[in-house]
């Protein structure tokens, strides 16, 4: 009570101010109430603003997660040559000695059988194996190349999710420091009420204490704002500390023109996701025709010569040699059912992908509609409504009519429901985001504009 009384006491000093304030004109009423319904719009000039492209580009350029990505990729393009090349030569060179007495007895009349031999060896698989083998290492390249397109996408539908959330910390920072002034005059209007013995002094209390919530809510959107920023900061590859240096510029809502089964349509032929999994099924059904020619033996063929002196003629040798299949029924027939396995897992993954790509596209098609609606009936229905209500009320509080319980509630309306237009307006754009990177579409370029 100590407090409260202080905090009542501290207000009479500015009492006879506030009687001035209460009997404002009414155009001055509207001019502030319109002057901060329209701050809610537009940016602030004087702050220096982030634009959204050029963080994404900054991301793609600069994000170690896309730089592995592209590594692998690159890595991945050197396995078709190797995969699909020959095996190596093999070259033998070795002495044979005859007996154990002497050590070399290569010359010596009487040792026929000493010798030196070189040989050379090459295998050569099975016609069409070494073709699979660039065939299966290719849909693997492939497969890397869409994955680094898949996570590009990624990382920039992140980079938009986490700007959209910075974007909403300072909306709400602003906002609610342009509702301070309302607070004030309605804890002004209270204080004069008070002093003047018209009012009781629970609703000066009243109103003090919705102003420190509304200081609690602001430092809430602040520690958002400085935890985004962060994340930001990290997403598009800055040093660790480096700040945004700015604010999210402000710009309209993206236009939206595309039904569900239209996206679902596009993103299935354009997705990096589905494309991946293509290149693993291409890669799966080279593997079982592999594994069918591993029935086929490869063969060796090996040139051998031998030098035996001068008085015996050298000789050489040509050879062939071939692997027989002779455990297929426990290798190579296990090998084609494994094979076939793989290919049947990999096609069950693409139709998988399929659907939680129509399931995804659909899900954020319906976030987009009830945020558009959403924000329609706030902009254009309850917010305008809500100005009104609390100019009413708080005209009536200042001649005693009404009471500060609710011109506080009117006011606490407006600020939920601006709040809720911002959030909206978020997760709409955070929306969109999700399903250009599900679907591999950019919606700037293919019929999505500002509004």
């Amino acid at each position: 009570m100590r407090n409260s009384k202080a905090g009542v006491r501290g207000q009479g000093s500015v009492s006879g101010k506030q009687n001035k304030t209460v009997h404002r004109s009414p155009f001055t009423v509207w001019l502030l109430l319109l002057t901060m319904h329209c701050s809610l719009f537009t940016s602030i000039a004087f702050a220096e603003e982030l634009k959204l492209q050029d963080l994404v580009e900054e991301a793609l350029k600069n994000s170690p997660e896309i730089r592995m990505f592209e590594a692998r990729s690159a890595a991945s393009s050197f396995r078709v040559p190797q995969a699909s090349s020959h095996p190596d030569p093999m070259f033998m060179f070795g002495y044979q000695n005859e007996g154990t007495r002497d050590l070399y007895t290569f010359g010596n009349e009487m040792a026929r059988d000493s010798q030196w031999m070189f040989s050379a060896s090459q295998m050569f698989p099975y016609p069409g194996k070494l073709a699979l083998k660039g065939e299966m290492a290719g849909k693997e390249t492939e497969g890397a190349v869409a994955s680094y397109e898949s996570v590009k996408r990624r990382i920039a539908a992140k980079v938009k999710e986490q700007y959209f959330d910075l974007f909403l910390a300072y909306k709400g920072i602003d906002f609610l420091q342009d509702m301070k002034a309302l607070f004030m005059r309605v804890e002004d209007a209270a204080t004069a009420r008070y002093s003047s013995g018209m009012g009781m002094q629970q609703e000066v209390l009243m109103a003090q204490t919705e102003k420190y919530m509304l200081l609690e809510r602001e430092e809430m959107f602040r520690q958002k704002q400085r935890s985004t920023a962060a994340m930001l900061s990290a997403t598009v590859g800055r040093n660790s500390g480096a700040p945004m240096g700015g604010r999210p510029l402000e710009a309209g809502a993206t236009r939206f023109d595309f039904t569900s089964d239209e996206l679902v349509i596009l993103a299935l032929d354009a997705s990096p996701e589905v494309s991946v999994k293509k290149s693993m099924i291409g890669a799966a059904e080279a593997k079982v025709r592999m594994a069918e020619r591993e029935y086929y033996p490869d063969m060796t063929l090996n040139a051998s010569y031998f030098v035996t002196g001068k008085q015996f003629d050298d000789m050489w040798s040509l050879t062939a040699t071939v692997n027989i299949p002779l455990y297929y029924r426990t290798k190579q027939r296990q090998a084609v059912r494994e094979a076939e396995a793989l290919l049947s897992e990999a096609r069950n993954d693409l139709e998988a992908v399929r659907l939680m790509i129509a399931s995804a596209i659909r899900d954020n098609i319906y976030m987009v509609t009830a945020s558009d609606r959403l924000m329609d009936l706030y902009k254009n229905g309850l917010i305008p409504k809500t100005y009104q209500d609390f100019e009413s009320a708080l005209a009536g509080y200042a001649t005693g009519r009404t009471e500060a319980l609710t011109v506080i509630t009117r006011l606490k309306n407006i600020l939920e429901f601006e709040l809720l237009y911002w959030t909206q307006f978020s997760e709409r754009e955070k929306a969109i985001a999700r399903i250009e990177a599900i679907s591999g579409i950019n919606l700037q370029t293919a019929g999505g504009k500002d509004q």
